[in-house]
């Protein structure tokens, strides 16, 4: 199926830690892959965590660290790193805020990403998707 968005377009989402805007969805892809936009303030985010998906960052504007596996990555624009699936990660965010691109396997971080969007529980919310928190 052709998808087409345009700056500004796709369903906005609330997380813990930054607004996601779903600029394809899986319903688009087959379920084969999802891509994100995903733009976070200044400071640190979630806990160390593992994902039973794999995901991709592509950074459009901004810089932040990223750590996976124990390694520290220095991200901004143009910079793009690969998270296996469980591989405990997290990222700060070193400028006032930073936007990048999210791409994930399947349709489970869209699914999390709705569940988690307005949630009072994300602890609850996340285990429910068989994220493991640090």
């Amino acid at each position: 199926m052709t998808h087409f968005s345009t700056l500004g377009e796709g369903q906005e989402l609330d997380s813990p830690d930054a607004k996601i805007t779903v600029k394809i969805d899986a319903e688009h892809t087959g379920g084969a892959y999802e891509l994100f936009e995903v733009d976070a303030p200044r400071g640190p985010t979630m806990p160390q965590h593992g994902t039973p998906w794999a995901k991709s960052y592509y950074v459009l504007h901004g810089r932040m660290g990223v750590l996976v596996d124990g390694e520290m990555f220095d991200m901004g624009p143009g910079s793009s790193i690969t998270i296996p699936p469980n591989a405990m990660h997290t990222f700060t965010v070193h400028t006032p805020s930073v936007k990048f691109l999210a791409v994930s396997l399947t349709d489970a971080m869209g699914k999390f990403f709705r569940d988690i969007n307005g949630s009072t529980a994300p602890e609850k919310v996340a285990a429910q998707h068989g994220i493991t928190v640090a």
